[in-house]
């Protein structure tokens, strides 16, 4: 992680709001520029709205951090630096546009930071591959980095992968009962609130969501705050229930890092290394599997998706290998929860609209799930996923939504479409317990929308998906439900109100 040292120089550090860690100024004098135009671009959640503005005000709060209101960034880069763009040096942005902008700009641009690999290093692993696996890359970073290696070169505990042991179902119990302390607000929390509210009184914001107490880190002592948490109260659970959902334990054993690592308030490899510390230091008490199954999240599956942006091309987020393109319906798009009776995708809509965030099996497997099953416009849902998580950002839900989520890119991401059934929800979660629908009823007034819905999607993508080999036996025992015409004609009448 070691940086250069530039406190002496004379050239000013541009930080943009997800550049917020000690490694991106070097410790000389900085600026934020607030572009009120790209701001107002996005009708984002306001508590992400407000996660940004918090942040870039807590930045500002160091002397040597100036914060800038403009209307453009052009604009804001004159206020900043009188003499121009030549004294100005920034790290390389997180999106094309950012990039395509600050070369416009004419400001020095040093490589991008906040990463465990390098695009270099991605690009000489990628060259001549026919396909790009996470678990090959994840493999090689490990390797090359020694994270959970042994000194032999072996992966430590002799397997690379423990997801077979990450697989318990929630408990029966109403929660974990697991401790999580979250930041307390300060007065910098009121200004960036009242700021947005005279921002949206003035008609060019327009945001979206319920206002709420700030759950997540935005400064650099509240994230390393909450990486400690983690550790010490969360972390032991965290492999045996990554994958399970409870419906009123909305943080389970998570970690709450995405937000302050996608800020750059905490740096990828020191959480990596505190979580592989506290293994080392307690094996018995933070077991391997559980730390390894972290590590896969952010050391394997958190850069591949950060190099997936650059490679699969500005292009990737109109993929529409399915031709899905049923407008995202407005129960779904500014989440009115209450007028959905799928206790799922009531709870995931909830937390969606309170919360702003939910843990990566309710993004994966209800939410993206239910808009592949009924032909969501992939462009309007990634989009959607960008707009309404705090965590969203252009280089990490395309592919987890393009990819992962719809199959719109055809299989690059994944093998197979991640459709799934009341089944797998009614296993992995406790939603089913109280909903009026029946996971395994797929046609009548009980019938599972996801049930219904999944093989209903299967029959209508039949075409485009029949060849695919791990659909083989699917498709065949769709070819032999007595009901499937019966099923066809009643999640066609659905139409696109709330299930």
């Amino acid at each position: 992680m070691g940086r250069p040292d530039l406190a002496m120089t004379t050239t000013r550090r541009w930080l943009f709001a997800d550049q917020l860690g000690p490694e991106f100024d070097d410790g000389g004098e900085s600026f934020l520029i607030v572009s009120r135009r790209a701001f107002g671009r996005r009708r984002m959640h306001r508590a992400k709205a407000l996660i940004y503005l918090s942040a870039m005000l807590h930045r500002a709060a160091d002397p040597r951090v100036r914060l800038v209101v403009a209307e453009t960034y052009r604009e804001g880069l004159a206020m900043a630096s009188p003499a121009g763009a030549g004294g100005v040096a920034v790290v390389d942005p997180t999106s094309r546009p950012a990039r395509a902008l600050v070369r416009r700009l004419g400001v020095q641009v040093l490589p991008a930071r906040g990463f465990v690999t390098s695009e270099q290093e991605f690009d000489a692993w990628a060259r001549g591959r026919k396909r790009l696996v996470m678990e090959d890359f994840y493999r090689d970073v490990r390797r090359r980095t020694g994270i959970l290696m042994t000194p032999e070169g072996e992966p430590e505990g002799g397997r690379w992968n423990f997801d077979a042991d990450n697989r318990l179902p929630p408990p029966q119990a109403r929660d974990l009962g697991l401790r999580t302390g979250f930041p307390a607000e300060d007065e910098l929390d009121s200004q960036a609130r009242a700021i947005l509210a005279t921002w949206e009184d003035e008609g060019w914001l327009h945001l979206r969501g319920e206002d709420g107490p700030r759950n997540f880190a935005v400064s650099r002592a509240e994230a390393l705050a909450a990486l400690t948490d983690f550790i010490d109260h969360r972390l032991a659970l965290f492999g045996p229930y990554e994958d399970a959902t409870m419906a009123h334990d909305w943080v389970m054993a998570h970690s709450l890092l995405s937000v302050p690592l996608n800020l750059g308030l905490l740096h990828p490899r020191e959480v990596i290394d505190a979580v592989v510390a506290a293994h080392d230091a307690d094996p018995a008490a933070i077991p391997l599997a559980g730390v390894e199954g972290y590590v896969r999240q952010v050391l394997g599956w958190r850069e591949y998706v950060w190099h997936l942006y650059w490679w699969f091309g500005a292009d990737y987020p109109a993929s529409n290998a399915l031709a899905a393109e049923v407008p995202l319906p407005d129960w779904f798009a500014q989440p009115q929860p209450d007028e959905v009776q799928a206790a799922c995708l009531r709870h995931a809509l909830g937390q969606t609209r309170d919360r702003a965030w939910s843990h990566h099996i309710v993004r994966l497997m209800v939410l993206a799930n239910w808009a592949l099953q009924r032909g969501y416009d992939p462009r309007q849902v990634n989009d959607w996923f960008i707009d309404m998580f705090v965590d969203g950002t252009p280089w990490v839900m395309p592919a987890n939504v393009i990819g992962m989520g719809l199959f719109a890119d055809g299989g690059q991401m994944a093998t197979k479409p991640y459709a799934a059934g009341g089944a797998y929800l009614n296993r992995m979660t406790d939603f089913c317990r109280g909903c009026r629908f029946r996971p395994t009823v797929r046609v009548g007034p009980q019938a599972c929308p996801f049930t219904a819905g999944y093989w209903w999607f299967l029959q209508r993508n039949e075409p485009l998906l029949a060849g695919n080999h791990r659909l083989r036996n699917t498709y065949g025992t769709m070819r032999r439900l007595q009901d499937l015409d019966a099923l066809v004609a009643q999640e066609a009448g659905r139409g696109a109100g709330p299930p």
